[in-house]
């Protein structure tokens, strides 16, 4: 009984001495399961409460994949303040413990959707979090990518992947500061016939599944072949993350558009 008392103390003086770190659940904060949600709100959501967090406070959440572009997201918008931990890594469930380190005057948009600040963001990191994120943003919204050079690259691969389904508009060009605002397009492609070899209903399944049954089945799609899935609500949030994570080309048609019943035909198409 005194040996576990003692380590009890011993732990919650580790938590006081240094409170983003988890020390045996002491004064952990409480954890938000942010995968029931489609992945727009989760990144409202987050933003928000980043934003809205005192100095030396922190919050856990649970995604279902890496959320490392939104710790850049943090840092574009919030400067170097951001304590970003993983106590879990991997598959369907990734827990990362946020902490605000320093206060900060938090930038503040309304022209644009999402803000990308290059010159925060490790170079190996920059296709995976300009995509990834360009990938989930709505139709019509626009990034605003800064770098302290002329992102030539990154330019080229929106040319190569997103052909005549962006525009690019320099803002700024200067010294150190290079300012892009990346406009998402409506999509308006025609739906593609392929052939059906899969049917099924997410509505019975928690969330996390749900994104899991349509990946699944998507990466199962040979070139030519469509599945249908049924949803309670609007899917597309799930549209933009296929988009953003997959370099294959696809349809997404809508054969039942609510208001209780979603029904959609995803199709990848013939290269």
């Amino acid at each position: 009984m005194h040996a576990g008392y003692l380590a009890a103390v011993q732990a919650e003086e580790a938590a006081a001495f240094n409170p983003g770190r988890m020390s045996n659940n002491i004064h952990l904060p409480k954890e938000l399961d942010v995968r029931v949600w489609v992945p727009i709100e989760r990144h409202r959501t987050l933003l928000k409460m980043f934003k809205e967090l005192p100095v030396g406070e922190s919050f856990i959440f649970i995604n279902d994949h890496d959320p490392l572009p939104l710790f850049y997201e943090f840092r574009s918008i919030h400067g170097d303040v951001v304590g970003w931990e993983y106590l879990q890594r991997g598959g369907l469930d990734w827990k990362v413990m946020v902490t605000r380190l320093e206060a900060s005057v938090g930038r503040e948009f309304t022209d644009i959707s999402t803000l990308m600040d290059l010159r925060k963001v490790a170079e190996q990191d920059w296709k995976h979090v300009v995509f990834h994120r360009y990938g989930m943003m709505e139709e019509g919204h626009v990034m605003e990518l800064i770098a302290a050079t002329e992102p030539a690259e990154v330019h080229a691969l929106f040319s190569q992947r997103f052909a005549g389904k962006h525009t690019w508009t320099y803002k700024k060009q200067e010294p150190g500061e290079w300012v892009v605002h990346i406009r998402k397009q409506e999509r308006q492609a025609a739906p593609v016939a392929g052939t059906l070899v899969n049917t099924f209903d997410v509505r019975p399944f928690h969330p996390a599944k749900r994104h899991e049954m349509v990946f699944d089945a998507f990466d199962a799609l040979r070139p030519g072949e469509a599945f249908v899935f049924t949803n309670d609500h609007d899917p597309k949030p799930l549209y933009y993350q296929i988009e953003a994570e997959s370099k294959e080309a696809f349809t997404w048609e809508y054969l039942q558009a609510g208001p209780e019943v979603w029904e959609v035909r995803v199709t990848k198409t013939v290269a």
